[in-house]
């Protein structure tokens, strides 16, 4: 029962103290994550659930319609915890897996954000990680400025630079003709296909991959990894293998067809918010005044926007200018515009709503094949 001489220090104090209660019990169920993971490992089972995660979701949206709580809140923050715990789980895996035991790696561009990624992906699997670049990486591991300086006799070559100067460093590499497993991380091929293919020609285990997430992603659960199959089938191998112990979804396809289908994914997306805020700062309305206005659509765009603001500019450039499929997207979004645009200022009502219902049935058939997938 509320008592009537309660100060507002005392309530404070009540949610200080369940605060840390909560904490406190976040921590546990890591602890218990840990040990969840180690007991998957045991016995073969797979670290995600998606039929127990939905047991688990719907138990607790009916315990909260019981206490007066919103399902929703009570779904978000569960689904928060679940992320958590596929994290430690995923992570300790791949540490006990081991792939790495006794075996080199070399980062070409390793102080990189990408490079980075994969140096401490690399180590938890138990590599001896060389870096190889200018600029300083993370203390505690080797480092030489220039990777012509070291022997080569790595298990695992990989190339976290520039696209603008990978593809020399892939010729070079071709020369030298290194016996471990090279592979590339651009997301772009058509800048590298000869040094590529230079390997490729002088007997390299060679391979190409594209993770598709960015450099601050902690679990790969619903993250895709391309692949790319240059003919050698060790090489596509050793490198899937590094991923094994992931919940990454593994895809495999041909140089040509990765950047045909980039061009979308990352071209198109990146095109569409360029625009949408270029048309933002040249349309006159200040900042500020929009910063007063809200609505769902335009929240979410914005958001998703001004994360690409945020992003470099040159590696932007890169991935509409060099890919030999990048005019093929950017002509498709000039044409949808226009035809929006004509729509629009026809009052065409059918040719709108047309528009609309298919977008509408594309976007149900993705959703589709997404939900078969999980």
């Amino acid at each position: 029962m509320p008592r009537d001489n309660v100060t507002l220090d005392d309530l404070r104090q009540r949610v200080n103290d369940l605060d840390r209660q909560l904490i406190q019990l976040v921590a546990e169920r890591k602890a218990l994550s840990e040990e969840v993971a180690r007991v998957k490992r045991a016995t073969g089972k797979p670290t995600r659930d998606y039929e127990r995660e939905r047991e688990v979701i719907m138990s607790v949206r009916a315990m909260a319609a019981e206490r007066g709580v919103s399902g929703e809140l009570a779904e978000q923050l569960l689904r928060l915890l679940i992320r958590s715990s596929l994290t430690t789980q995923e992570q300790a895996s791949v540490v006990a897996q081991g792939t790495g035991s006794g075996r080199r790696a070399l980062v070409i561009g390793g102080a990189g954000k990408m490079g980075a990624w994969f140096v401490s992906f690399l180590v938890s699997q138990g590599f001896a990680v060389e870096i190889a670049d200018p600029a300083a990486p993370a203390p505690g591991v080797a480092r030489v400025e220039d990777w012509r300086r070291t022997d080569l006799k790595h298990d695992f070559i990989v190339l976290a630079t520039p696209l603008g100067i990978t593809d020399a460093i892939l010729r070079d590499l071709a020369l030298r003709r290194p016996a471990g497993v090279i592979f590339d991380v651009g997301s772009l091929k058509s800048p590298l296909r000869a040094g590529l293919l230079a390997l490729k020609s002088h007997g390299c285990k060679v391979t190409s991959v594209h993770p598709m997430f960015g450099p601050d992603t902690e679990l790969l659960s619903g993250r895709h990894v391309v692949f790319i199959d240059l003919g050698n089938a060790a090489a596509l191998q050793a490198a899937r293998e590094l991923f094994a112990a992931t919940m990454a979804e593994q895809v495999v396809m041909s140089l040509d067809d990765h950047d045909r289908l980039i061009a979308y994914v990352l071209g198109l997306s990146h095109a569409l918010n360029i625009a949408f805020f270029t048309a933002l700062a040249d349309s006159g309305e200040a900042a500020p005044k929009l910063a007063r206005m809200s609505s769902t659509t335009f929240d979410a765009q914005l958001d998703v926007a001004g994360r690409v603001a945020e992003e470099s500019p040159e590696l932007y450039y890169e991935i509409q200018s060099l890919n030999d499929y990048g005019a093929e997207s950017l002509e498709a979004l000039s044409q949808a515009v226009e035809r929006l645009r004509a729509a629009v200022l026809s009052q065409d009502h059918d040719a709108f709503v047309a528009l609309m219902r298919r977008g509408r049935d594309y976007l149900a058939d993705r959703r589709s094949v997404t939900e078969r997938r999980a």
